[in-house]
């Protein structure tokens, strides 16, 4: 038996170590939102585990399931409650006004120009994850363009004057508010109830998460101008943990978040914008069940002086409250890509 025996423990040598199973904690966005159902459900569920041979895999639950606020979620990452964390970035501003500067609204009229201002960003972007959440930006991830929804008659922005409006981050609550709209703060699972009782005559958000959340039901008019950015949606991995892992763990990690939950997510967030509008109001083809909101189309003076009030008003007040050089950072990265320059003070 001692020779066997000696052959057995020369091959275990040689062979090394088995690699070691690597299970992440994982808290998603929206449960219901087309983001997380279409792409970060299967990624994590399918796509990270096949990536990686089945040597990464992932317990994943979301931030609604868990009853937590889309605020607490890269706070709780970064105190290592959980390993991944995915939400939306402006959830976060509380903990960091600069933040705010990477999802803008109005820049973007489609996804090629968000998805660029979001690389023109990440280098900042990543700086604030790391210095305020302890935490590694893995890939950011589109909502649709975050538009308008009124249970109250309007035809053009101007009718947005004087009207209670919920924003859905503080930059779209101050263009709201210089637009003569009074910006309410409302989560967004509350809204319909908002909407419904009057607490609200509109409310923003993006065209497939209203859709999916059954808006229209509680809605009459739609209006699809970008008026609150694309809301983008930061995947991040505890920085501590995201240092223990071995090199080729953080590769294929970081490779199969870009090519396999980031890349296609961006893919098609223009085509879905078009058939969530078709599937709200009518008007266009619609895979599901088209509803009946009518949609109203912002004329171009509407869109020149929402731009006006953006460049004028609402990014010199952001630069201010982020105070520092963030202002001019802004300009050299993300209005360098976008050709939109802070007026600085």
């Amino acid at each position: 038996m001692k020779p066997t025996i000696s052959i057995l423990a020369i091959t275990v040598a040689l062979a090394g170590p088995a690699a070691a199973e690597e299970q992440l904690s994982v808290v998603g966005s929206w449960s219901g939102l087309p983001l997380h159902k279409q792409y970060e459900k299967p990624f994590w569920d399918e796509k990270m585990p096949a990536a990686s041979g089945g040597q990464i895999t992932a317990a994943l639950t979301t931030h609604d399931q868990m009853g937590i606020s889309g605020g607490d979620v890269f706070r709780m990452l970064g105190q290592g409650v959980f390993d991944v964390g995915m939400t939306v970035a402006d959830y976060a501003v509380a903990d960091s006004a600069a933040l705010e500067g990477f999802d803008v609204p109005l820049i973007a009229s489609d996804a090629a120009d968000a998805k660029a201002m979001v690389a023109a960003s990440r280098p900042l972007m990543d700086e604030i994850f790391a210095d305020v959440f302890n935490a590694k930006v893995l890939g950011v991830a589109p909502y649709p363009p975050q538009v308008v929804f009124c249970n109250a008659e309007i035809g053009s922005l101007e009718d947005l004057k004087g009207k209670k409006v919920r924003a859905s981050g503080r930059m779209t609550g101050k263009l709201l508010e210089a637009l003569g709209a009074e910006a309410v703060s409302v989560s967004f699972g509350e809204v319909p109830g908002a909407l419904q009782k009057g607490v609200v005559d509109c409310a923003v958000t993006g065209a497939g998460s209203g859709y999916s959340a059954g808006w229209w039901e509680v809605s009459t008019h739609l209006l699809p101008i970008p008026l609150g950015g694309w809301d983008p949606v930061v995947t991040a991995m505890n920085l501590d943990k995201w240092n223990s892992l071995s090199a080729d763990d953080q590769t294929v990690i970081q490779k199969a978040v870009t090519e396999e939950l980031e890349g296609p997510a961006w893919e098609t967030a223009q085509t879905a914008l078009a058939t969530d509008v078709a599937c709200l109001t009518g008007a266009g083809e619609c895979p599901t069940e088209a509803r009946d909101m009518v949609l109203v189309q912002a004329s171009e003076e509407d869109q020149a002086t929402a731009r006006s009030i953006l460049v004028s008003e609402v990014l010199p007040d952001w630069a201010e409250r982020a105070g520092g050089d963030w202002g001019q950072r802004w300009n050299d990265t993300v209005g360098a890509a976008t050709g939109v320059q802070i007026e600085l003070k």
